[in-house]
């Protein structure tokens, strides 16, 4: 079993998108009076994996003075964000191992999905634990997806991704190496101004 020990294994937060769609930096919107870039550290560390990094790349001024204060974190600059999602998750990966060279797993994650939980990346971690599978995945709208664990054998796979190609293309090639979480809030990431208002109306109707 490949099993990853709880101080082997780094998460590596990607904060590095412009938000096109959305006309504004989506790390940013609020919600439950936080930001999104914080709830999702704040799950991460909430976990006690370290080390925790946050990739940043474009509006990286706006998103420091935002974590001002955050201890427990390590920002990392990833100065090819334009490219995609596959270069911030190649410099993550890369800044990981030089901070830990026995890393033995690594746990990707992005800041736009409101319901991820300490409680689920717990989840996560302990069910690589229990199966020693090489990749763990939460698993919503029926497909495999961040967030997910990697086992070390997977690294150089995940330093091979180009352009914006995020981790779901490695879960989708390799989904026999892959165990599953149930993550039912995991289809909810903000895209859109339309998403971020269905997100609140949501919150309303949940009265939260």
């Amino acid at each position: 079993m490949n099993t990853v020990r709880p101080d082997h294994c780094a998460i590596v937060l990607l904060a590095a998108g412009m938000s096109v769609r959305l006309g504004t930096p989506k790390q940013l919107l609020l919600y439950r009076g936080k930001s999104l870039l914080r709830l999702s550290i704040e799950a991460a560390l909430g976990t006690g994996l370290q080390p925790l990094l946050v990739v940043l790349g474009a509006n990286h001024k706006l998103l420091e003075n935002e974590m001002k204060g955050m201890e427990g974190i390590r920002l990392v600059m990833n100065k090819e964000w334009k490219e995609g999602m596959a270069a911030s998750i190649r410099c993550g990966v890369e800044e990981a191992l030089k901070t830990k060279p026995d890393l033995e797993g690594l746990m990707i994650m992005v800041c736009d999905q409101p319901y991820v939980s300490t409680v689920l990346l717990k989840s996560i971690f302990y069910a690589q634990q229990n199966s020693g599978m090489p990749v763990v995945a939460a698993n919503y709208q029926h497909h495999a997806g961040v967030p997910a664990l990697f086992h070390k054998s997977f690294f150089n796979k995940l330093m091979e991704l180009r352009g914006d190609t995020g981790a779901r293309k490695l879960l989708k090639e390799n989904a026999n190496q892959v165990d599953l979480v149930p993550f039912p809030g995991g289809g909810t990431d903000i895209d859109s101004r339309e998403d971020y208002l269905k997100l609140n109306a949501l919150k309303e109707g949940r009265k939260e």
